[in-house]
């Protein structure tokens, strides 16, 4: 008779606890956190890489003003590219490498524009780190506008709750190279890595950056060894935001995305506390992420009008540092050169790149005078950076020609 009870009460156990998952599980699928959980998953990340406004907060960046208008004359793109002594197909890598959208200008003209699995020309798309170049040029214009008077000046100067920690002494322009020493774990593959727990504990858990960040500590004197970390770029946010004293999305509005002469509004993703995520997710058009990288091509300037100070375009892409030059590099932990938070791939003819993860890019070629934008849902996104260079030179030789 016990016996019986006692598993009665286990089976009426059971079921409660089934219950209860079973509610926890649908109340969770109803959350705001729901679209973060599965943000990677295969079935879901070309969506939501266009759709991030459902998966985080986020800060509208309004365009005003005058459209920078494009000329059209599309064309077809080369059939194939050479990489690693092989001739490989365009079309099959751009297959290959997950492709959402792709845009090529040439001297102010769309030589060709493609969407794919979706997407189509409002679509937002999701910079991921590519970000980290558009906080550079509002670092250039914070600096060129007096807002940050030094960039040999040290974090902890601009913002004191970092004062103790590692980034406490780091020069801002240190950070801007990649170059902080900092210690910070960027293994997107461990899930307990300190980027992957950045998220986690800024954009689920609602603890403020500036905490996290705190508490990290240096691993070698700043300004010599460069080694991707985006923690420097959260850093770099944190300068921006109390030197100007406004948050970096209204910042990128009235200084850039404004003047630039951007076709349509963009949202910065934030955390819990309502502040930009700045070491990515910037999220806007394929068109408008060209026009950002026009004002690279052209001085920094719109039709005569300086909107990034020329002088910090020219730096941006061109480091002098032994430890930020492209190629194998024992001061290095890529073989991608890094100028302020700018890519130099290797063999420069020129050319420059934001990227991000999952195959984003900003690719800039001054010699031919071609921009090309991809962005992508490529799980393959690392093995793949070398060959969307060669790709990418490719097509700038081809467009240039015609």
């Amino acid at each position: 008779m016990l016996a019986k009870r006692i598993l009665r009460i286990a089976g009426w156990s059971v079921g409660i606890l089934a219950l209860l998952a079973l509610a926890g599980f649908l109340w969770l699928r109803q959350s705001p956190y729901w679209a973060g959980i599965t943000l990677f998953a295969e079935s879901q990340r070309v969506e939501n890489f266009r759709a991030m406004d459902r998966v985080f907060p986020f800060r509208v960046v309004p365009r005003s003003g005058p459209v920078w208008a494009f000329d059209h004359d599309l064309r077809a793109l080369p059939a194939s590219y050479a990489f690693n002594g092989t001739d490989h197909d365009l079309a099959d890598f751009l297959d290959r490498s997950v492709t959402t959208g792709l845009l090529v200008v040439h001297r102010g003209t769309i030589v060709h524009e493609a969407y794919h699995l979706g997407a189509d020309e409002a679509s937002p798309f999701t910079s991921w780190s590519m970000a980290k170049s558009v906080l550079s040029a509002l670092i250039g214009i914070a600096l060129d506008e007096g807002h940050i008077d030094s960039l040999r000046d040290p974090i902890g100067m601009y913002v004191p709750a970092l004062a103790g920690s590692g980034y406490g002494e780091v020069p801002i322009e240190d950070a801007l190279t990649m170059s902080s020493g900092v210690a910070f774990d960027e293994d997107y593959a461990n899930q307990f890595s300190d980027i992957n727990m950045l998220f986690i504990r800024a954009m689920a858990m609602g603890t403020p950056i500036e905490d996290i960040l705190a508490g990290l500590q240096s691993a070698r004197a700043p300004g010599a060894f460069n080694d991707y970390v985006s923690s420097d770029s959260m850093a770099l946010g944190l300068v921006l935001e109390a030197a100007t004293g406004m948050p970096v999305s209204d910042y990128l509005a009235s200084r850039l995305w404004g003047p630039m002469g951007a076709e349509a509004d963009a949202y910065w993703s934030t955390d819990r506390t309502g502040r930009e995520f700045a070491l990515c997710c910037l999220n806007a058009t394929l068109r408008d992420y060209a026009r950002f990288g026009r004002l690279y091509l052209e001085g920094g300037a719109r039709d005569g009008r300086q909107i990034i100070p020329a002088d910090w375009v020219t730096a941006s892409v061109n480091p002098t540092a032994p430890h930020l030059q492209p190629g194998e590099n024992p001061a290095s932990s890529w073989t991608f050169g890094y100028g302020y938070q700018w890519w130099i791939p290797e063999d420069p003819q020129g050319d420059f790149t934001a990227i991000g993860v999952w195959g984003q890019y900003i690719y800039i070629d001054t010699v031919r005078e071609v921009i090309i934008v991809k962005t992508s849902a490529d799980p393959d996104f690392d093995d793949n950076d070398h060959e969307t260079i060669a790709a990418f030179r490719a097509i700038a030789a081809a467009v240039a020609t015609d």
